[in-house]
């Protein structure tokens, strides 16, 4: 009986530890998001998030200057060449070539899109002259180069580059907005729009969740402040002046193009530093004639493991490479948005400091219930704490069933708030992976191209209301 009375009552200590702590950093988060909020609610009410339109003849008038459209593939095969052909088919300007980066050790991803393209003058298949994979930043330097050296032999420069990944499904309107907003503008970002998977409304699920709530009040609060603008990846588009910049600063320090080879979000990175050169950033949300959000449709991973090894990837090239390489920067503001930007490690200690807690009080409940166990009453800071704690989390939940509830409906909605355990076990894997990995790198290990694989098209899925 001893013994149980000694275990309990260490239980009894590290509970009380494991709240203090938990409770601190979740305060001084909710304390961050509600700034965010606040933000936000400022912008709607004055006005200044209001949602741009684009009517159907807008969206098939001519571009200004012809634009590439760059695609790296590793392993593509089974979503290219729908990418390929719904770009074809969805955009009613001719003035775009698609570049495909493919690798010769990857014949199936080199089959697909040459089928797609069909021997059409808007396609170009690009073949790295490395084995594959090597990193996503290196392959779409590849792409940048044969760019390049297509302006030189036709003696014309593109008006502007688009990022897109292989299993993209663009909207119809998507080059117009470009085209128009890069006249002002020396970088560009749409909304990502996850698509719901069939048998992965939890994985895939928690996607809709986390990109609507971003792209809908995060992005926008973003825009509206004049910060750095994180680049997706997809949806987004640059400037050809300001690709040259990049990449003259780039090249000065021996690199091989705008991208950087060595980082694992080089899509991020592209965003910040147009800020830092001195460019304009911006974020849109725009609707079509039909109401429907011009915005990128993709489907996101359907499986926990799959799922694990994204987000490890953006954790670690956000947070861990970003701190690296990037700094911090001289604003307050933008020092702000980038602290949020790389709080993932954290939080996914936090996370798992807390159902650690959740673990630690199912076992005094079992003491209590036993009668070993007698709870002493918390001091008034950590009950204070913890009711902030409290109303923080129904606020959290609130607004994470109505950004989701808003775009893809009711049901969505509270699927949403069942998703937050899912989308917080995953958070606390991918954090642990990147540690590990950022330490791996920190001993001479390159990083390579874990990407995800992907099976699924958006265009499967039909296109869902925006």
């Amino acid at each position: 009986m001893e013994a149980v009375n000694t275990v309990v009552a260490w239980l009894a200590t590290f509970e009380r530890e494991l709240l203090l702590f938990c409770a601190f950093w979740f305060v001084l988060g909710a304390l961050d998001d509600l700034l965010v909020d606040g933000l936000w609610i400022a912008i709607k009410l004055r006005g200044k998030a209001r949602e741009g339109s684009i009517t159907a003849l807008q969206a098939r008038a001519p571009l200004r200057a012809e634009a590439a459209i760059l695609i790296a593939a590793w392993h593509e095969e089974q979503v290219i060449a729908h990418t390929i052909r719904h770009a074809l088919g969805a955009w009613p300007q001719q003035g775009y070539i698609l570049y495909i980066g493919c690798y010769a050790n990857d014949p199936g991803t080199i089959t697909a899109a040459m089928a797609a393209a069909g021997g059409d003058p808007r396609v170009r298949v690009v073949i790295h002259a490395s084995a594959g994979p090597t990193t996503k930043a290196d392959c779409l330097n590849r792409l940048y180069a044969a760019l390049c050296l297509d302006e030189q032999r036709r003696g014309a420069r593109f008006g502007f580059l688009v990022l897109h990944d292989s299993e993209d499904m663009v909207h119809p309107a998507e080059l117009a907005v470009y085209d128009r907003a890069l006249a002002t503008a020396d970088y560009v970002q749409l909304p990502v729009r996850p698509e719901p998977v069939r048998g992965s409304r939890w994985v895939s699920g928690h996607y809709c969740d986390e990109f609507t709530e971003s792209h809908a009040k995060g992005m926008v609060v973003r825009d509206a402040l004049g910060l750095g603008i994180p680049a997706a990846g997809v949806g987004c588009a640059f400037g050809r002046g300001m690709l040259d910049r990049i990449a003259r600063v780039r090249m000065a320090a021996d690199a091989q193009g705008p991208f950087a080879c060595e980082c694992l979000t080089e899509d991020y990175e592209m965003g910040l530093l147009v800020q830092r050169e001195g460019g304009r950033s911006r974020f849109l949300r725009v609707r079509d004639a039909d109401g429907e959000l011009v915005a990128t449709r993709a489907c996101f991973p359907a499986s926990l493991q799959a799922s694990v090894r994204q987000k490890t990837r953006w954790i670690l090239g956000i947070a861990f490479q970003g701190w690296d390489r990037l700094g911090w920067d001289a604003r307050l503001r933008d020092a702000w948005m980038v602290l949020r930007d790389r709080r993932g490690p954290l939080s996914a200690l936090v996370l798992a400091c807390s159902y650690a807690l959740l673990l630690t009080e199912t076992l005094l409940a079992g003491a209590w219930l036993g009668g070993v166990y007698t709870r002493v009453p918390f001091p008034p800071l950590l009950e204070g704490l913890l009711l902030v704690c409290l109303w923080a989390f129904a606020w959290r939940v609130a607004n994470r069933f109505a950004f989701t509830a808003s775009e893809y409906g009711l049901g969505e909605g509270l699927c949403a708030i069942a998703r937050i355990p899912v989308a917080n076990v995953i958070a606390i894997m991918a954090g642990r992976r990147a540690l590990a990995a950022y330490v791996r790198s920190l001993q001479g290990t390159m990083p390579t191209w874990d990407k995800t694989q992907h099976a699924e098209h958006a265009a499967h899925h039909g296109r869902a209301r925006a």
